[in-house]
């Protein structure tokens, strides 16, 4: 039995509305009522419709795909992050009826040089980063070269290239993790972060310590390394009962500490890795198919209509408590 395609009409029949209010949902959102919408897109859920993408590109002059660099193998069992969010972006831009095209470079300045040969040698329509540091010199290219993009993760200082970008509240994430440590009786909170300087390590480390107050536990600072991480925090077990980490490559290794010298501590990590859910580690979770739908809602505005060219997202994410003290 062949099963019909679905079609701009089918979708437009099923929700009650016209082809081209299904067209508006689909590429202006914002002139459709929010309750028209929704019947719009669960019907589109419903039928599996693609968008055409010959036919937008007839109409609109773009090709519909946008480049992303494929990072290489992440340090620790927290490597896995980037690996989730591609695979969420990849999902979300299909449903946009965007491919999303790969690319690879050993380093931000050589990213740069790619985007250049990217835009001469293929037919992308903006670009998607990960990975912000603070000096970024990816964002600052693609600004003075007026291409559309959109960073997953902040620009970590006042003086950079103002820019679209979607974030996960680190801050938030350690803020609540500290929290609930303190609400099941443990006084001193210690913090196994990353070594200063690290704008995502010293968010986190900044909602430790806004919750652990003035009789915070110590201020542990480690490179993301399971071993590492182990030796360095054995030296402080003796002074805390709990820790918060900002990573689960770090939970582990205080995890391991803990174990190895038959001391009760209780650990979050951060970043809810299987490694983590295993091991039966509390840990921050991430948002990761919401942080991707938010990029490419932000690009396809920037790239069909120069909209939203400086929103900046920042979502919260979520405490996943496994074990109690």
């Amino acid at each position: 039995m062949t099963t019909r395609r679905a079609t701009l009409s089918s979708v437009a029949q099923a929700a009650g509305v016209s082809r081209q209010t299904v067209s508006n949902v689909l590429n202006a959102p914002d002139r459709v009522q929010p309750e028209t919408a929704a019947r719009v897109r669960a019907a589109i859920e419903a039928q599996h419709y693609v968008p055409s993408v010959a036919a937008r590109q007839l109409r609109t002059g773009r090709s519909g795909s946008f480049g992303y660099r494929l990072s290489p193998e992440g340090k620790g069992i927290s490597g896995s992050l980037l690996d989730r969010f591609l695979h969420a972006l990849t999902e979300h831009a299909q449903r946009q009826g965007y491919r999303v095209s790969l690319f690879t470079a050993r380093d931000d300045t050589a990213e740069t040089l790619a985007y250049a040969d990217l835009l001469r040698t293929t037919d992308l329509d903006g670009f998607v980063l990960s990975g912000t540091a603070p000096g970024d010199p990816r964002t600052r290219w693609l600004a003075d070269q007026d291409v559309p993009f959109v960073t997953f993760g902040r620009p970590w200082e006042d003086e950079g290239v103002p820019h679209a970008w979607v974030d996960v509240d680190g801050a938030a994430g350690t803020r609540a993790a500290t929290e609930h440590l303190r609400a099941a009786g443990h006084e001193r909170v210690a913090f196994l972060g990353w070594p200063t300087g690290s704008g995502v390590g010293d968010d986190r480390r900044r909602g430790w310590r806004e919750a652990a107050g003035p009789h915070a536990g110590p201020d542990v600072e480690c490179v993301d390394d399971v071993p590492a991480a182990r030796a360095t925090f054995a030296a402080v077990l003796s002074d805390v009962t709990a820790v918060v980490c900002a990573s689960d490559t770090l939970a582990l290794g205080a995890h391991g500490a803990a174990l190895r010298a038959g001391a009760p501590l209780d650990v979050v990590g951060f970043d809810d890795t299987p490694v983590a859910a295993a091991l039966g580690l509390s840990s921050v979770a991430q948002p990761l198919p919401e942080a991707a739908a938010a990029v490419v809602r932000i690009l396809h505005d920037q790239i069909d209509g120069g909209r939203h060219e400086h929103e900046q997202v920042l979502l919260p994410p979520r405490l996943v408590v496994r074990r109690r003290s």
